[in-house]
């Protein structure tokens, strides 16, 4: 039997209790401070009336918070379910409702966002947790629950394949996924991640990326389990200045983050006067996107101290291949070959055939973390599966030396700044506005977020429409990060499509891309 996270939190809370554990931009705790806590939001959580399985949904920023709340639902054998902060509360409202949640705790500011929904969820009015701040009315105080509670260990079982966390992840049909993570698989993933990248107690990893994510949660895990700091970036959103600044001055060795970030940091050195000191950086992480041969060199310029790995995973999968510092440019524009650890890769045709290197197929993963598949979804989670082999649908390529190169990933998902965009979801949207009669979604080249948001737009005949309207109809449906940024306007024959009328979204971005369809831009659009 593998510990759970919380058992790992009671060892080093034994061992070395006063060793600084996690801590956020305000706020720290020794492990036997967190441990303590934990156990007392456990106990809380269960005096409410959970029982070990329940689901317990979480809406904050990155806070020091989220590390006690992981900590506590596995300690009482609860389910975490991290919901993004820039969701809508129609999307929110879809997440609590499909994983029954029977509690939860919202930071200060986003509670708004669920008084909006609250009387069509069925959580019992003592369910509502609020902490930063005073608690509204409604609500109970985060901070008096864990005052009130016993300090001492839950009195339950938790063994190692139960689920931990619940991450919902979007599906090509626009609907959000539920992706299960046993506490054997987050113990699994985070040896490897150790091994991998090389870490060790005396680490800091500095967490950017929202820890409402896997990257950030599959982070949090491995360095919490190896004995090392957690320091999570506590802000809404992320600013370059102010992130090289906590590097400079806090000693972390660490940190995970997408081409956007590091685009960011270093536009933002370009424009200083003073060389900072980031020597202390021993130890970067890029994902979620390509990132351009000049945007790693200056990566590398900027932190003289640190390898640079680039990974490729999915909250399903958890890590599937890894490259490493010194394979950057030997090798590059691939992700890497398979984690220590893990089954060879599998790349198959339509028909489950394997193709030959240099042939694309789709990238199947055999890892020791894999998900135990999608809530409530058992079609979903055998389609997801050939035997011990899973796929999120990505296309690669693997050549003699075994080195992968993502070609499509999963088929026509967009990422936009590290966030996953599904271009049914937004058309789904669209769709509703009277005027049009068609509409296909795509991601176009952006120097700041990888990608951005386009709409291809056909309108009914006589039917009128502006930019500003078709972007608008998604403010209070989708996450502001999912809306366009951009439309054409364009006839029906515009469109490329297959024998069976489905639309081929590489051909019609290809068109887009070659100016045989004009772009409008909205002005002043913001991320």
């Amino acid at each position: 039997m593998l510990l759970t996270f919380g058992q790992m939190l009671d060892a080093h809370a034994r061992l070395m209790p006063d060793r600084t554990g996690a801590r956020d931009l305000e706020r720290t705790l020794t492990f036997g401070d967190w441990n303590n806590r934990a156990r007392r939001i456990a106990n809380a959580l269960l005096g409410l009336g959970l029982t070990r399985g329940d689901r317990v949904a979480v809406l904050a920023y990155n806070c020091l918070e989220w590390a006690e709340i992981y900590a506590a639902t596995a300690k009482a054998g609860l389910v975490a379910v991290p919901i993004n902060f820039r969701l809508s509360p129609v999307e929110i409202r879809f997440v609590i409702e499909d994983c029954s949640a029977a509690a939860v705790i919202a930071q200060g500011g986003l509670h708004t966002a669920l008084e909006e929904i609250r009387d069509h969820l069925e959580i019992p009015e003592t369910g509502y947790i609020h902490f930063g701040g005073p608690a509204p009315a409604g609500w109970q105080d985060y901070e008096s629950l864990i005052l009130r509670a016993a300090a001492t260990a839950p009195d339950i079982v938790v063994a190692d394949t139960d689920p931990w966390a619940l991450m919902y992840t979007s599906g090509t049909t626009g609907k959000p996924k539920g992706v299960i993570r046993s506490h054997r698989g987050m113990a699994l993933l985070s040896l490897v991640t150790e091994i991998e990248v090389g870490i060790g107690a005396q680490d800091d990893a500095m967490l950017v990326m929202p820890m409402c994510h896997a990257n950030s949660l599959n982070f949090f895990s491995s360095f919490s389990y190896r004995g090392g700091v957690t320091s999570i970036y506590s802000r809404a959103s992320f600013d370059a200045e102010e992130a090289l600044d906590v590097m400079e001055r806090s000693g972390a060795t660490f940190t995970s983050l997408v081409p956007t970030h590091y685009i960011m940091m270093l536009a933002q050195a370009q424009g200083e006067r003073r060389a900072r000191d980031l020597g202390r950086m021993t130890k970067l992480m890029i994902s979620s996107a390509p990132a351009r041969a000049d945007t790693k060199r200056g990566i590398m310029e900027m932190f003289p101290n640190s390898g640079l790995f680039e990974l490729y995973g999915s909250s399903e999968a958890g890590w599937v291949t890894m490259l490493h510092p010194d394979e950057q440019f030997t090798h590059l524009g691939t992700v890497g070959r398979e984690c220590v650890g893990t089954a060879p890769i599998r790349m198959l045709d339509d028909a489950g055939n394997e193709v030959p290197d240099g042939q694309p197929g789709e990238l199947f993963s055999c890892t020791p973390y894999t998900f135990d598949g999608y809530w409530n979804l058992p079609e979903k989670t055998a389609e997801a599966f050939r035997g011990d082999y899973c796929t999120v649908g990505d296309m690669a390529t693997r050549d003699e030396a075994g080195y992968i190169r993502l070609i499509d990933r999963k088929k026509n998902m967009i990422i936009s700044g590290g966030e996953n965009i599904y271009p049914t979801e937004v058309e789904s949207v669209l769709g509703t506005l009277p005027a049009i009669k068609d509409v296909a979604v795509i991601g176009l080249p952006d120097d700041k977020w990888g990608e951005s948001v386009h709409a291809v737009v056909v309108l009914h005949d006589g039917a009128q429409a502006t930019e500003a309207e078709v972007i608008g109809c998604c403010s209070d449906r989708l996450a502001r990060f999912k809306h366009p940024r951009s439309v054409s306007f364009v006839h029906e024959s515009d469109i490329p499509r297959t024998a069976t009328g489905k639309v081929q979204h590489g051909l019609l971005k290809e068109k887009i891309l070659r100016g045989e369809i004009a772009t409008q831009t909205l002005a002043g659009a913001t991320k």
